[in-house]
């Protein structure tokens, strides 16, 4: 008699075993979205933030977080003179587009502030980008002959789209103006010290950048922005086996040593396998079978004794 309150245990545990299995398929199935207990997502707003990128303090690489953050869902691009919103990405090119916000464009032209790029920074400029100077001094050292700093040829059909645009009138300059005021050049080199953008010094009102023309002769429809090769080479076999795992790359605050970060909120030195969350982001109810079956079995023992 003593046997029958485990032996009846047995029973209703073996009656469960399969219903148990269901839920927890089922709760968890591929696909659903899981929630990430830590401060790492692969998402900013509407960008998809991938290595070496992340989207807060141990996110990522420690050589691209000081740069690169996302605040309240804005993913943003910091440097020395100032905070600009990352518009796009481009992982397989590694490159990025940052908007100032005080850049002048076609529809919307204002006075300018400064543009610096860190020269330790993991970022370059690309050679896709075409740098205006708008609304410059005659004395501005741009216009200096014997530096040979702008594109008269090309670029004054820049000059000529971009001050045919309405917005020109922001800077205190009728439409369609002269544009002896204007400087077009196609490499940063050309402003001096290669990464700094001084505006007061070159006595500009405005500068505006241009990547990508959708129609050379239709301004409305050029592409504004700066546009930045970042440094690929940080992505690591440690990093890709972080990722097969379902796990986030990032680092240590402490050492800025190399953390994978994973769904459970549980950080790593390796991966995230055997932390509850597979790549497909179903939870493996193996484990709790495994577990419900070593019972089971200690059960079953007690019952023979």
């Amino acid at each position: 008699m003593s046997n029958l309150p485990a032996a009846s245990l047995f029973l209703t545990i073996l009656f469960l075993l399969p219903r148990l299995d269901k839920v927890s398929t089922a709760d968890h199935a591929p696909g659903r979205t899981i929630p990430t207990r830590g401060t790492c997502n692969n998402t900013c707003g509407t960008i998809p933030v991938m290595f070496p990128f992340g989207t807060g303090f141990g996110c990522g690489h420690p050589s691209f977080s000081r740069y690169v953050k996302c605040n309240a869902g804005t993913l943003q691009f910091s440097t020395g003179t100032g905070v600009y919103t990352v518009s796009s990405i481009d992982y397989p090119a590694s490159t990025i587009v940052v908007a100032d916000p005080l850049m002048s464009t076609c529809s919307s032209m204002q006075n300018s502030g400064s543009f610096s790029l860190d020269r330790t920074s993991p970022f370059t400029l690309t050679g896709s980008n075409i740098f205006v100077l708008l609304g410059c001094s005659t004395t501005s050292p741009v216009f200096d002959p014997s530096e040979d700093l702008c594109d008269t040829g090309s670029g004054s059909r820049v000059c000529t789209g971009l001050y045919s645009c309405k917005g020109v009138n922001g800077i205190g300059l009728p439409q369609n103006a002269p544009t002896s005021t204007c400087c077009v050049y196609d490499s940063f080199m050309a402003v001096g010290s290669g990464y700094s953008l001084d505006l007061p010094k070159l006595q500009c009102s405005s500068y505006s950048s241009i990547y990508e023309f959708g129609d050379e002769g239709d301004p409305m429809k050029w592409k504004f922005g700066i546009s930045l090769q970042y440094n690929d080479s940080y992505y690591t076999t440690a990093c890709k086996d972080c990722e097969s795992s379902g796990g986030l790359c990032g680092f240590s605050g402490l050492d800025d040593s190399f953390s994978c970060i994973c769904r459970d909120g549980v950080n790593t030195t390796t991966n995230c396998f055997g932390h509850g969350y597979t790549w497909s982001g179903a939870w493996e109810p193996k484990i709790q079978t495994k577990t419900i079956i070593g019972v089971l079995l200690l059960l079953w023992t007690l019952l023979l004794v």
